[in-house]
């Protein structure tokens, strides 16, 4: 057998495929079902191709017509606008399908984009077709780049989805969405296609599967299951990378070297992976923020966290694996080529140190209201969305306390809005001070409004750090003559709420439990706390 060189998906006729069950059955399976998405997620290099091809192959096998789309291969000017990447989307698959492009009888910009596009596929390309259609999306997390067109488009994707449980004709659409790293830009998961149909995560080879592609590359290495077997010392350094376990195994049936000679100069400027390193490293070398980010991946020795954009771009790349919010570095063979490199490093710390300050400076100037120095509005509608769908992957609890100043608008007709401007700041601040935690945030949710999320909390937590809140603001003990509360002084009223998200329930129900809470708190007299008895899932049982 001749053994190709490994580069690109791996040919439909070559040995060299290793079957990963249950994967292959279930995908197979998945496609000749009516309407069905099939998902693949994987880092680069590690089979996504390889596996697309194959399903691809069985449709036409099945003779459903194909049409394939590698985002990749986009110019950047079609993201621009939705109107022009939908357009391209659409031409390109019409002459994939060997359909002149008829755009123009189709689009009508009164209806808008998705609408003229949902037309042209159902009335000139569907229903045109007396077979399924499949079409396979590759490396789609390049539209993530752009964060509009990607919220409409993968939208747009989930209504097609949708209107094939109503619509005969769209039954006969059959999706296959790959891409190479996790969705890291916000969408309603509710609009997109990456909670239907069959997800399929890609894993890396085995230690049997490692022994299997050894011997289909005509290496005699006996038993891998033995103690210091060649497999094993093989996946010591690289752990089950299909490319990276498939290059060695090419290099060493062409007797080019033995394993010891392979292994010692693996991580080195001289060995057999040194073009696919230097790669890895002219891409962090672009990206500071990124290469400083996985210098604090290889310097730990155990897993840490990082900014989800970043351990998903260092995912996508295969240089760290994502074990729930923490990441380690995916093999030994980039730890100790990286760590060689600290010089790499260093001459990038400049301008590392120049791109954090100014984005401090920019988050400061977009995430920051100005008077009380907590989060504004804007950061609170992008984060709370953000911690509302972590919390419900974890399935963890996310609590919010709303609060609102006493009769601030009496305090503000007396004393005048410079000292509301004053009473403000240090309410803010005694609310700063009361949350201890780095992953819980307070915002002004606008006026003499704050709000408070607390993830991980559950609600008696949560009741228990409103109370210290409005206790806090009471010992700061400024005088408030117009409240019509015994003490006279500014107090604030609260109101909380917790419950365990889902992906089906939209985050601001918890906004909203946790205003209706501060209603009653103001109802029942003000100057307390009222926990929601509508949103809390039992945590109070």
């Amino acid at each position: 057998m001749s053994l190709e060189f490994p580069s690109g998906p791996v040919p439909i006729d070559s040995e060299l495929y290793i079957d990963r069950p249950p994967v292959e059955k279930l995908a197979f399976e998945a496609l000749e079902k009516p309407g069905s998405v099939i998902r693949i997620r994987a880092p680069r290099r590690t089979g996504k191709s390889s596996l697309l091809l194959r399903i691809m192959n069985r449709a036409a096998e099945i003779g459903y017509y194909q049409a394939w789309l590698d985002f990749q291969r986009a110019d950047e000017s079609i993201f621009e606008n939705l109107d022009k990447f939908l357009r391209w989307f659409c031409a390109t698959i019409s002459l994939q399908l060997k359909r002149p492009p008829l755009l123009n009888d189709y689009w009508d910009e009164d209806i808008g984009s998705k609408v003229s596009c949902s037309l042209y596929f159902q009335g000139y390309l569907l229903e045109q077709l007396d077979r399924p259609l499949v079409l396979a999306l590759n490396e789609v997390n390049c539209i993530f780049e752009y964060s509009k067109v990607a919220a409409d488009f993968f939208a747009l994707l989930r209504s097609w989805h949708e209107d094939g449980k109503q619509v005969a004709i769209w039954r006969n659409l059959r999706l296959v969405v790959v891409h190479s790293t996790e969705i890291y830009i916000p969408l309603n998961i509710n609009q997109s296609p990456f909670n239907v149909g069959l997800p399929i995560k890609l894993p890396e080879f085995n230690l049997q599967q490692v022994g299997e592609l050894s011997r289909r590359h005509n290496l005699n290495w006996g038993d891998c299951s033995e103690e210091n077997s060649e497999a094993k010392r093989l996946m010591a350094m690289v752990g089950g990378h299909p490319y990276l376990v498939r290059l060695a195994l090419y290099h060493l049936s062409h007797q080019q070297m033995n394993l010891d000679r392979l292994l010692n100069e693996a991580p080195t400027l001289s060995g057999i992976y040194q073009d696919h390193l230097r790669d890895q490293l002219t891409t962090l070398q672009k990206d500071p923020e990124l290469a400083g980010a996985f210098q604090e991946v290889i310097e730990s020795e155990s897993s840490i966290k990082l900014k989800p954009v970043l351990a998903y771009k260092l995912n996508s790349m295969g240089l760290v694996k994502l074990e729930g919010d923490r990441v380690t570095v995916s093999c030994n063979l980039y730890r100790l080529y990286f760590q060689d490199r600290e010089l790499g490093w260093d001459r990038l710390s400049d301008r590392l140190a120049r791109l954090q300050q100014t984005n401090q400076e920019l988050y400061q100037l977009v995430n920051i209201d100005d008077l009380t120095q907590l989060a504004n509005r804007r950061y609170f509608d992008r984060e709370f969305q953000q911690k509302w769908q972590e919390s419900a992957i974890a399935k963890t609890p996310l609590a919010a306390i709303m609060c609102d100043i006493d009769y601030f608008k009496n305090y503000n007709d007396t004393y005048g809005h410079q000292a509301g401007d004053e009473c403000l700041q240090k309410v803010a601040q005694a609310i700063r001070h009361a949350i201890g935690r780095s992953t819980d945030f307070a915002a002004r949710y606008g006026g003499e409004e704050f709000i408070i999320v607390l993830p991980g909390t559950d609600a008696f937590s949560a009741f228990y750090l409103a109370e210290k809140i409005r206790e806090t603001v009471k010992m700061l003990r400024i005088i408030h003559q117009k409240s019509t509360l015994a003490d006279r002084i500014v107090t604030i009223s609260l109101g909380v709420a917790c419950t365990v998200p889902d992906l089906e329930t939209e985050a601001k129900q918890l906004v909203q439990a946790a205003d209706r809470a501060l209603y009653q708190s103001k109802k029942e007299g003000r100057d307390r706390v009222t926990v929601s008895d509508s949103f809390d899932y039992g945590l109070l049982e």
